[in-house]
């Protein structure tokens, strides 16, 4: 039977519904658990990332914070009852939830070690707090954001950022210098585009404008997405896949006998989760690299290397291999310092040397692995790395259903 359940929308006399303007928080949908949990069995607690409140960029129907939306919450495992919670994005109105899983890590600091969890968003921060207490071990502050020009939106004025470490993707643009430049005819299409849309460079947190269309780092797919963090406790290294993928966006009215409130996102693609890229090529308009893969000291939350990864088979016949590629799947780290990732667009499976970053080994599969691997040994004594490839046309990419395993060659 049913054990305890725990609200992320809080109701009447719960803590947080203050954060929900008026009765804000009733039938409201959204603030799930968006990826799977994780347990940290000696402390009895369990972690859950939450996403974003309904609807996705309109929020002037819950004005407020919006507790538990967009939070890291340590919930004990016996009860439910919820230890501590931070919230990662205030009034979520970018689709910016937090789909990858909390990962539990352990920092070293004076000595001492701290048990610690870490969480990658998409909008390319890391964020690393005590796991017992919810400190943040590297700092996080407020800092201020640009308002909404949406008649009845208050974005939140304040979006919390790391000290440390720096976002891990791209969060500026600027067309001036930042714009892609490899191709004559790829440059062309993207300088046109923003040329005829009155596009803008928007800072990060720029709630989607009614005058113009705005261009902001990252896009709603990230920066990070749901491949999240991989650990390899020895070494002190987090592994990680970004984007460097920007969106395009912007509001107008919605006809009042739609339904759905007085106000819509949209973009010259007439869709609201529009990239800044060609839809038919998939090649962004900012200057490459578009995916790379990122190694962090969790003991100063400090970049140690990052490499690109995926090509573009047009880009690379010119020349140009080494321009990254969106990419959405996760990385396994290894104890023998071999780190196995697919995720990228372009049908690849790689590995790269933990320490250095170098790629070792690539194969092609028959479509793309936006999954996390895995590895095990056989009752033969090898061992095993498991990859899905699915594709399942995520960023367009060709549609599979196979699940292929790799080893070294048997003795």
């Amino acid at each position: 039977k049913p054990l305890w359940s725990s609200h992320t929308v809080p109701g009447a006399g719960e803590a947080g519904v203050d954060t929900w303007e008026g009765e804000s928080w009733k039938n409201r949908s959204g603030a799930n658990a968006w990826t799977y949990m994780s347990l940290d069995p000696d402390r009895g607690l369990v972690f859950a990332a939450t996403g974003s409140a309904t609807s996705d960029f309109y929020g002037a129907d819950r004005r407020g914070r919006n507790l538990y939306a967009n939070s890291v919450l340590a919930l004990d495992a016996a009860t439910g009852r919820l230890r501590w919670h931070q919230q990662l994005v205030h009034h979520d109105i970018w689709d910016w939830d937090l789909p990858a899983p909390p990962a539990l890590i352990e920092v070293t600091r004076g000595g001492r070690t701290i048990p610690a969890v870490a969480q990658m968003t998409k909008m390319s921060l890391l964020f690393i707090f005590n796991r017992a207490t919810g400190e943040p071990l590297f700092g996080m502050e407020e800092r201020p954001v640009p308002s909404s020009s949406v008649p009845g939106e208050a974005a939140w004025p304040t979006q919390p950022f790391p000290v440390k470490p720096a976002p891990l993707a791209r969060t500026t643009f600027d067309p001036a210098k930042d714009m892609y430049s490899l191709t004559a005819e790829h440059a062309a299409y993207c300088r046109d585009i923003w040329d005829k849309n009155r596009m803008f460079a928007a800072p990060m947190f720029t709630p989607s404008p009614l005058d113009g269309t705005m261009v902001m780092f990252p896009s709603t797919v990230g920066g990070g997405n749901w491949s999240g963090l991989s650990y390899d406790p020895g070494r002190k290294l987090v592994f990680t896949n970004i984007m460097n993928l920007g969106q395009v966006a912007r509001m107008e009215p919605r006809d009042p006998a739609d339904g759905r409130g007085p106000y819509r996102r949209t973009s010259p693609w007439k869709t609201g989760y529009a990239r800044f890229w060609n839809p038919e090529t998939k090649v962004p308009c900012s200057a490459p690299p578009f995916g790379e893969l990122v190694a962090l000291d969790v003991n100063e939350a400090r970049v140690v290397w990052r490499v690109p990864i995926g090509v573009f088979e047009s880009l690379k016949e010119r020349g140009f291999d080494a321009t990254g590629t969106p990419n959405i799947g996760g990385t396994i780290a290894t104890a023998s310092g071999v780190i196995f990732i697919g995720a990228t667009i372009d049908r690849r499976f790689r590995a790269f040397d933990a320490d250095t970053g170098k790629l070792l080994w690539e194969t092609m599969l028959p479509a793309s692995a936006h999954a996390t691997p895995m590895t095990f040994v056989g009752r033969n004594g090898r061992q095993y790395v498991v990859v899905a490839a699915g594709g399942d046309g995520l960023l367009q990419s060709p549609v599979g259903s196979t699940i292929i395993a790799f080893a070294l060659p048997g003795r």
